[in-house]
């Protein structure tokens, strides 16, 4: 259905509007994160060449790293381009199209149960079939003790109350701003073999959620993550932006693509106050 005379007149003027005279019109309290260094040339939204990290005012906050070339990777040079224009207008194409090439475990992503163990891909248990009543809900955000990993000594020392489900943890790998250093750097703090039993013997916790790329350690790479799809119960969540993020309590909602036959997915994750 086409609009109507006056809404198409209203649609026409608003985008002859100037970026930032569009970014007043259509909200405030908007935030970007420093490290995000746009040279003004991206498309026409809420303010022009910048990323939004908070909405609303502050009540929404975006803890998804964007997939830029220099997200960290295995080896020196990091992520590189994921996104390729395979179509484009400026040669002559009536439409613009790109093409999506990466790793599903790169940038903010989730792990499902075959990732680490064979029967649970067997199975068929891939991203598709994760409960998104796990990965919706009041969640947790803590600090960690800087000078360890996430250590069953750790976990006690964070006296997570039962009946909690989400833990977003933070830890020195926030600190180091590992996320936002292309080379990958395999002295990132984790989750340990004991840290990951402990989580799973003493916790009601579903939603792991960690501030780098693996939710373990590197010396426990397979073993952490094998603790914690024994069962195919837990959920976690890699690669989190929680810098500048006060600690403590929100409603945290992250949503997987629904990639059929995948162990893992890049996961839109946002935290509401």
């Amino acid at each position: 259905m086409s609009p109507s005379p006056p809404m198409a007149m209203l649609l026409l003027a608003v985008t002859m509007l100037p970026c930032a005279l569009v970014a007043s019109v259509s909200g405030s309290g908007l935030a970007a994160h420093p490290a995000y260094s746009d040279d003004g040339t991206g498309t026409c939204g809420p303010v022009a060449g910048t990323r939004l990290e908070e909405y609303d005012g502050g009540r929404i906050m975006d803890i998804t790293h964007a997939y830029r070339p220099e997200l960290p990777a295995a080896g020196p040079d990091g992520l590189g381009r994921v996104v390729h224009l395979i179509m484009s207008m400026a040669n002559g194409t009536l439409f613009n199209l790109s093409e999506l090439r990466m790793m599903v475990h790169a940038g903010t992503h989730l792990d499902a149960p075959g990732h680490m163990v064979q029967e649970h891909f067997e199975a068929g248990l891939d991203v598709d079939k994760l409960d998104l009543a796990v990965l919706n809900g009041p969640a947790l955000l803590v600090d960690v003790p800087r000078n360890t990993n996430i250590t069953a000594e750790a976990m006690k020392s964070l006296n997570i109350p039962k009946g909690v489900r989400r833990v977003l943890f933070r830890t020195l790998n926030t600190d180091r701003k590992l996320m936002w250093k292309k080379a990958g750097d395999m002295s990132y703090v984790g989750f340990t073999e004991d840290g990951a039993q402990w989580l799973v013997d003493n916790t009601d916790i579903k939603l792991v959620g960690v501030d780098y790329l693996s939710v373990a350690a590197f010396d426990y790479l397979i073993s952490a993550h094998v603790v914690f799809f024994k069962k195919p119960d837990i959920i976690p969540v890699e690669g989190l932006k929680l810098d500048d993020v006060e600690a403590g309590a929100y409603m945290l909602h992250c949503l997987p693509l629904r990639l059929i036959g995948a162990e893992g997915s890049p996961v839109r994750c946002i935290l509401i106050k």
